[in-house]
């Protein structure tokens, strides 16, 4: 990744950190919102650009330099062979599930069928994989960044589609949704980037509070699923309505 990509990429988690849109820094520049756009997809910042987004932020630009040269170090997605490698192995798989959601070696002994020489083996081998550091006395740091999503299109995008989400929308007699919503609508794009920023907002806050919540012991938490999704879609069955040309 280039270095003005790692800046860029550094600055739009910090902006999600604080809550602040592409409009909050377009009226504090006088500027209009298709501007910032245009000026983060592009990557065409100037260094007085910079100053004053660092600004809004409360931070310095040679801080900014400073979190990006860090951020370096986390991993925001795996490559292919990656993913095969976790798909070949559901203890590896789990193992790597348990770190993204920052827990415990001991926990993940504990909840799951592995045993502690496995677990070490397991960790070892996330630790070639650049998932994690594995560290002295079965402790570990996490190499996963809070923006990290599964390769698109990817084996293990694949098998979540296939494997996961049916059962996942699809809940059994008795189970219980603690919150559910389905909406539809015609949105203009600027509303519909609008309805993404917001999105990724809640998808980063409920990141945030995962790990949080890592510090409470594994019967105060409760392993709960997330669906957030959005994309260009009309029923089959309203679709049969349309009147045909």
């Amino acid at each position: 990744m280039s270095q003005i990509n790692q800046v860029n990429q550094t600055l739009k988690l910090l902006l999600k950190q604080k809550q602040i849109t592409y409009k909050d820094i377009a009226d504090q520049l006088d500027m209009s919102e298709a501007n910032i756009k245009r000026i983060f997809s592009t990557q065409s910042f100037t260094l007085d650009r910079l100053e004053q987004i660092c600004s809004l932020l409360k931070i310095t630009l040679s801080d900014l330099f400073i979190l990006s040269e860090k951020q370096t170090e986390k991993v925001s997605q795996l490559t292919e062979e990656q993913e095969k490698e976790l798909l070949a192995s559901p203890k590896l798989l789990v193992a790597a599930i348990c770190i993204r959601d920052s827990w415990s070696f001991q926990d993940m002994i504990n909840v799951y069928d592995i045993s502690e020489h496995e677990g070490i083996q397991l960790m070892s081998k996330l630790d070639k994989l650049k998932v994690i550091e594995f560290l002295p006395n079965n402790h570990y740091r996490s190499l996963i960044a809070h923006d990290f999503r599964w390769l698109p299109g990817g084996p293990l995008e694949t098998f979540i589609e296939r494997e996961v989400l049916s059962n996942f929308v699809a809940a059994k007699e008795g189970e219980e949704w603690d919150y559910r919503l389905y909406l539809s609508g015609r949105y203009s794009e600027s509303s519909i980037e609008i309805i993404r920023q917001m999105l990724e907002k809640v998808a980063y806050k409920a990141s945030a509070l995962n790990q949080e919540d890592a510090v409470l012991p594994q019967s105060k938490r409760q392993r709960t699923g997330m669906l957030i999704a959005m994309r260009p879609w009309e029923s089959d069955f309203i679709k049969s309505l349309e009147r045909k040309n």
